[in-house]
Order: structure tokens, then C-alpha cells, then sequence
């Protein structure tokens, strides 16, 4: 079953576009795995502190095995707040067309 993980976190106002940067690599590299339809770390265009989180499997076990090689930089920057949550996807329905 396809899962989507989506959310964002709160950092400070000044630390946002390093935190995105900082995590270039993670992007490209999961968008690489095996299993990964979409994944992205987005600085969100409204709120200057406010980072997007938007990650699309196939599995549950394409999920659990990149999480066992991610291996996520850590930045120092200290997340101030925000919700990922985890959404079991039980259909897929074209929006446009």
C-alpha cells in the first residue's frame, strides 16, 4: 500500500532557506531509492519560518528501508514546532485530466 508522509516544521525566520539547503542531498538521494515516488523539502512561500514536507512510497517496506540509509544531516537548527504525519494511501485519483 502507498504511503504519503506530509507536514512541515517551524524554524527560525533567519534559518529556514540553510535548513532547505542542508538537506539537498536527502532529497536527491531518496528521490533515487527504490520505492520513491516524490519527496521534497520546500521552504514555504508565506511564512518566512515554515518548512514543507512532502514524501510519497510505493511500500511501507521502500519506506522502511530507506529510512535505514538515510542518514539526514544534521544541521543544528533547532525545530521550533510544525506536524508530519504519516497517511496510508488506500486509492489514487487523477485531480487534473
Amino acid at each position: 500500500m502507498p504511503i504519503i508522509i506530509a507536514g512541515h516544521v517551524a524554524v527560525a525566520d533567519d534559518e529556514r532557506d540553510t535548513y532547505v539547503a542542508a538537506h539537498a542531498d536527502l532529497v536527491r538521494r531518496a528521490r533515487e531509492a527504490p520505492g520513491c515516488l516524490d519527496f521534497a523539502i520546500s521552504a514555504d512561500p508565506l511564512d518566512p519560518g515554515r518548512v514543507n514536507t512532502f514524501e510519497r512510497w510505493e511500500s511501507r517496506e521502500d519506506l522502511d528501508a530507506w529510512r535505514r540509509v538515510a542518514r539526514a544531516r544534521r544541521t543544528g537548527i533547532r525545530i521550533r514546532g510544525g506536524r508530519v504525519a504519516e497517511y496510508p494511501v488506500e486509492a489514487e485519483v487523477p485531480v487534473f485530466g
